[in-house]
């Protein structure tokens, strides 16, 4: 299957192109595409965006998660953190308290996330109907 792609420069000597070939397992773009695809980081950033817009605790966010464990909600935090899309900020207390916000960047996923969610929302009801067929 022919795709035709736009090749994109190197922001410095040795990263990878910022766009390329989704099929390429290499291809940033598809990593990014995998990273804010995956179950956890949807909730996340609607939970930072909504729930809590201003800062948030790790408890907090688990509470607002349901079904996330500890490990995935590091894991996913961690990642999120790394990509410029959640700021960690950690407070000097007894126990030391960890605040998570959105960055700017961040808040610009919201709205393209809700529209998948809302997408699957109002097309679940066919997804079961042709799942229902498939069995």
């Amino acid at each position: 299957m022919a795709v035709d792609h736009q090749e994109g420069t190197s922001p410095s000597p040795g990263d990878r192109p910022v766009t390329g070939d989704l099929f390429d397992p290499a291809c940033p773009t598809r990593e990014l595409l995998d990273r804010i695809g995956d179950r956890w980081t949807s909730m996340l950033v609607k939970v930072l965006a909504h729930a809590y817009p201003g800062e948030c605790g790790f408890a907090e966010l688990r509470r607002a998660a349901p079904g996330i464990s500890h490990k995935m909600l590091s894991q996913t935090l961690r990642h999120l953190i790394d990509d410029g899309l959640v700021s960690r900020r950690v407070e000097a207390a007894v126990p030391p308290r960890t605040w998570y916000s959105l960055t700017e960047l961040g808040r610009t996923l919201d709205e393209p996330l809700a529209a998948v969610r809302a997408w699957a929302e109002a097309n679940m009801p066919a997804i079961r109907d042709a799942r229902r067929r498939g069995r």
